[in-house]
């Protein structure tokens, strides 16, 4: 009988030859990639994330998987707590096999892989972590983690034949020399440089969602994507502003323009799009004008016209580019 496991997949090494050695075993693999605003950023094009090339490239069977809003609920409270910065490995790791567990049931595959090591990261990949992520996740029993198979408690797939434990690797640790030897074996020669990857973790992203949490009660998938976007500014309580850093960063904004948002530019020369949102008023909207003119070539002192888009209204208001560094880095989230 031909056996069938699904595999998180980020397109990393390690979960390339978690696919690898287990379709080595003559089953087949399928891999999911679990995408986030936090993670999953690097992308071939608007809606496809990078894991699909190395996919194509090595001949895995591949889909993508947008986490919903119960993984963003998670982040405000995660069960198990942060890692080092605002990180909820154990949590986010639970949810995404979780999740892979019920697309198994629904496939009728058999069971399911990831490409942890032990000892790998600090947090997620101890040997008390991975047995309570195992316990967690609805599928104990039916989770293989075939690179550090052996040094870990033996699984229904191995038990029953499925999977031979015993040509498994025996990986373990945070060197890369087992996995680099194993990828020439397999042939990959491609594949991304090893770390980083998750927002999460990055402390120049922390202050903006944290902002986010403290000043939105249910916020949205979209409101995370903005937070890779411009320049951040916190108005007031209630009024906050994405200044776009270049002219990628002004598309993104104009996309995300809808109807409880602001626009801001100013017509007489070239510089960003600016985003407001919340609740503005006179004092915010002339805020924003005066960052808006930071990042452009008027002189300090001088006064401009900035034109405002508001729930489809125009408006001009006069500005002075009187900003200094001490105000605007008070502003800056």
């Amino acid at each position: 009988m031909q056996r069938r496991a699904l595999a998180l997949f980020s397109g990393g090494l390690d979960s390339i030859l978690a696919v690898k050695v287990i379709q080595q075993q003559g089953i087949d693999v399928l891999a999911l990639n679990f995408t986030s605003p936090f993670f999953s950023s690097s992308q071939i094009s608007e809606t496809e994330p990078e894991a699909a090339r190395y996919a194509r490239r090595y001949n895995i069977p591949f889909r993508s998987i947008q986490l919903g809003q119960d993984f963003l609920d998670t982040l405000r409270n995660p069960r198990y707590g942060y890692g080092s910065a605002l990180n909820p490995c154990i949590d986010c790791k639970t949810s995404m096999i979780q999740q892979a567990g019920k697309i198994m049931h629904e496939l009728q595959a058999d069971f399911v892989i990831t490409g942890e090591v032990v000892g790998q990261r600090p947090m997620s990949q101890r040997h008390d972590t991975m047995r309570l992520i195992e316990r967690n996740c609805g599928i104990e029993g039916l989770l293989l983690r075939p690179l550090s198979a052996r040094y870990l408690k033996v699984t229904i797939p191995e038990s029953e034949g499925w999977v031979n434990r015993d040509i498994l690797p025996a990986l373990r640790g945070r060197g890369r020399k087992e996995q680099m030897r194993l990828a020439k074996s397999f042939g990959i020669d491609l594949y991304p440089a090893p770390g980083g990857g998750c927002l999460l973790t990055e402390t120049s992203f922390i202050p903006k969602i944290k902002d986010l949490l403290d000043h939105y009660a249910n916020p949205s998938s979209n409101d995370f994507e903005l937070l890779k976007t411009g320049r951040h500014f916190r108005l007031s309580p209630y009024c906050k502003a994405i200044v776009g850093k270049n002219s990628q960063d002004n598309q993104r904004i104009l996309r995300a323009a809808g109807q409880d948002v602001s626009l801001m530019h100013w017509r007489n020369g070239a510089g960003p799009t600016v985003l407001l949102l919340g609740k503005t008023d006179n004092e915010t909207i002339r805020k924003a004008g005066r960052i808006l003119l930071r990042y452009t070539r008027l002189p300090k002192g001088q006064e401009t016209s900035i034109q405002v888009q508001m729930e489809g209204n125009f408006f001009e208001v006069i500005v002075l580019n009187d900003i200094d560094e001490l105000e605007l880095e008070s502003l800056r989230i």
